[in-house]
């Protein structure tokens, strides 16, 4: 099921997107819903080119700082996240305004997909049985299952 009525600032990095939603933000009493894949990590301000809190210019800002680098972030992860919160501006009469240049992210956002649980336990198999039997094991058994995608692969 696809969001209802918000706003998508899509673009490259350092064209003017953030200031661009906080603009619209202030016009249309919208919140932004940050669609960075890097900026959802605690502590990589700079490297990211992550908002300050004066650019926000009291505009509220969700979605940054809500995980540790350390930790396994997937899109999957952040349709969900970011759904709550897309939900939660609607439900007390905002404007989301989604801005950030992480496509994969806004598209899977928009169409509202879902995904799937994969947990680290599968993630362990894939990885031990890589291991034991070697990568070409793995590449074999998605050549079974999905010829196409593994054509793609090298």
């Amino acid at each position: 099921m696809a969001l209802p009525k918000l706003i998508v600032v899509l673009g490259t990095t350092a064209c003017g997107k953030s200031g661009l939603g906080v603009e619209l933000a202030k016009r249309f009493g919208g919140e932004i819903v940050s669609a960075d894949s890097r900026q959802v990590y605690r502590g990589l301000d700079l490297g990211t080119g992550k908002v300050t809190e004066e650019e926000m210019e009291g505009v509220p800002h969700h979605m940054l700082d809500v995980a540790d680098p350390g930790e396994d972030y997937s899109v999957a992860r952040y349709v969900q996240d970011a759904t709550a919160c897309v939900e939660d501006i609607l439900a007390r009469g905002k404007l989301p305004i989604v801005v950030g240049g992480t496509g994969l992210y806004i598209d899977n956002l928009v169409a509202g997909r879902t995904f799937a649980p994969f947990s680290g336990l599968w993630r362990q198999r894939l990885q031990d049985r890589a291991r034991a039997e070697g990568i070409g094991a793995l590449y074999a058994q998605l050549q079974a299952v999905d010829p196409e995608r593994a054509a793609r692969l090298h």
